[in-house]
C-alpha cells in the first residue's frame, strides 16, 4: 500500500479549506453565538430600511464581519416562506459581501450585523439586493464617519 496518495490528497483537501473565497458566506461568517447576539441587540445601533432593520455593532478588533438573519415568525407563520426570505437575504448579502468589506475592514474594526426582515410579502431576489445595497452603502458612510479622525 502506497501512503503517497493519501497525503497528496490531505494535502489538497487542507489547502482547498484554506483557500479564502471571496463570494462565500462560511460559518466563520456567520453570526451564531446567544452571547453576540444579545450583547448585539442591547448595545447595538439601528438603521431601517424597508423591508429591513439592521442591527449593527462595532469594536475595535481584528477586521472582520459576522452577519445574521432573521425573519418574522408573526408575519410568516409558514416556515417556508421564512425559509425562503432568509436564503434570498443571505444570497443578495453574500454577492455584496466583498465590496462592502473593501469599504469598513480598512478600519481594522470587528463589525456585527443582523438583519431582520420586517416585511409581509415575500419579495424578489432583484428588490431585496437593492434594498440591502442601499443599507449597506449607509452602513459604510456610518462606520466610516464614525471612525474618522477628529470626530
Amino acid at each position: 500500500m502506497n501512503p503517497a496518495p493519501v497525503i497528496r490528497g490531505s494535502l489538497f483537501l487542507i489547502s482547498y479549506m484554506t483557500d479564502r473565497k471571496p463570494y462565500s458566506l462560511g460559518k466563520s461568517e456567520r453570526l451564531k453565538s446567544r452571547k453576540q447576539i444579545d450583547h448585539l441587540f442591547d448595545s447595538g445601533k439601528k438603521i431601517t430600511q424597508f423591508p429591513f432593520r439592521v442591527l449593527f455593532r462595532t469594536e475595535p478588533g481584528p477586521g472582520e464581519i459576522k452577519a445574521g438573519f432573521t425573519v418574522s415568525s408573526k408575519n410568516f407563520p409558514s416556515a417556508v416562506d421564512r425559509n425562503r426570505i432568509k436564503r434570498l437575504t443571505r444570497e443578495a448579502y453574500r454577492l455584496q459581501k466583498k465590496d462592502f468589506e473593501a469599504g469598513v475592514l480598512t478600519n481594522s474594526t470587528r463589525l456585527h450585523l443582523f438583519f431582520i426582515y420586517t416585511g409581509r410579502e415575500i419579495v424578489s431576489l432583484q428588490e431585496i439586493s437593492l434594498r440591502l445595497q442601499q443599507i449597506l452603502d449607509k452602513l459604510i458612510r456610518i462606520i466610516n464617519e464614525a471612525s474618522a479622525p477628529g470626530t
